[in-house]
């Protein structure tokens, strides 16, 4: 193994009793106040108690990081939570299995992308793209060209620290120019349906419009939405639509970070919000999110948190057309254009 700090990002699966929620106490609790305050939430009660003041500090991280805000430590949080402990020059970062998170690699990626270089999404994962980013960078700079990055390469990001090649990475260029020149319409593209449990029948009734209208369609239906991801990535999908039934705090969400938007997701989960809204008769507004399944899918990607439960069973082959119609408009113009 590469010298350097270990990283720790399936820690999550070492640690008891997840989730953690209000009135849980003990050494679980202990580390989880050392992680907020290191995180920056500093209220967070006493040590080894979940308390009304551990879950506020946690909502308001959960805010920071785009997850979820409920106020419970689950998988997600205590990952995010893990991530946010690493600075970059902390430890070396390389190409490994599985492979590495952590806010070191989400600013890594940002520099990356800000002078030229396409790390991809700036998702916080070392994944291909990074790697390639990070040899073309060192090889820019005379360092030398191994796709680690160790201290001379972080050295070098430093010293180009004030240079920015524009506003945006050059992921998100890419990303939006591959959009504007693909050919209209949905016949031909590769549309991935998912859900992971609740709405199985809206994903196949969905699945089924999409292909009569000529595209080639995978359903997935998984309680994994890591899972999905790597389905869906492995299918080369152009585009992913997830659904799930939710209670309350309905939303469309796209992958949104701190200096990085997926500006195809967030065009599409406008169009679902319209589509739904209306339906339903509740708001689901379009919601920039950092969840899994947004951040590791290799496309422009939606997640749908819809309800109340019984007004989506009701109307459920109405929701299918809903979605076609959103999918089918997005297919056909990503972008709007502006008047004039």
């Amino acid at each position: 193994m590469i010298p350097g700090r270990a990283p720790d990002t399936l820690a999550w699966m070492t640690t008891p009793g997840l989730p953690l929620r209000r009135g849980d106490e003990g050494s679980a609790i202990r580390d989880l106040h050392r992680r907020l305050v290191a995180a920056g939430f500093t209220d967070v009660g006493e040590i080894e108690y979940f308390d009304t003041d551990t879950e506020r500090a946690i909502k308001g991280f959960q805010a920071s990081r785009r997850l979820v805000e409920d106020g419970v430590c689950a998988r997600q949080t205590w990952a995010a939570l893990i991530e946010a402990d690493h600075r970059l020059g902390d430890r070396m970062l390389y190409l490994r299995s599985p492979m590495t998170r952590g806010d070191d690699v989400t600013d890594l990626q940002q520099r990356l992308g800000s002078l030229g270089f396409d790390a991809g999404y700036v998702d916080g994962i070392f994944g291909p793209d990074t790697e390639s980013a990070v040899r073309n960078f060192q090889h820019n700079q005379a360092v030398t060209a191994d796709g680690v990055v160790g201290p001379d390469t972080v050295v070098a990001l430093g010293r180009l620290a004030g240079r920015r090649s524009g506003e945006k990475t050059i992921a998100e260029v890419r990303e939006t120019e591959r959009l504007r020149t693909a050919s209209p319409g949905v016949a031909g593209r590769r549309l991935v349906i998912g859900e992971a449990g609740g709405l199985p029948a809206v994903a196949d009734a969905l699945a089924k419009r999409l292909r009569l209208d000529g595209a080639d369609v995978l359903t997935l239906h998984h309680p994994d939405l890591s899972a999905q991801a790597r389905a869906a990535n492995d299918w080369d999908g152009s585009v992913y639509v997830g659904l799930t039934l939710a209670t309350e705090d309905w939303s469309v969400a796209y992958f949104s970070t701190e200096g990085f938007v997926s500006a195809g997701g967030q065009s599409l989960a406008s169009r679902c919000e319209s589509e739904l809204s209306s339906l339903l008769g509740v708001d689901v507004p379009a919601t920039g999110m950092r969840i899994p399944i947004l951040r590791e899918t290799r496309m422009p990607a939606v997640w749908c948190r819809i309800g109340p439960p019984p007004r989506v069973v009701e109307t459920a082959p109405r929701v299918a057309e809903a979605l076609q119609h959103a999918v089918t408009r997005w297919c056909g113009q990503p972008f709007d254009e502006p008047d004039g």
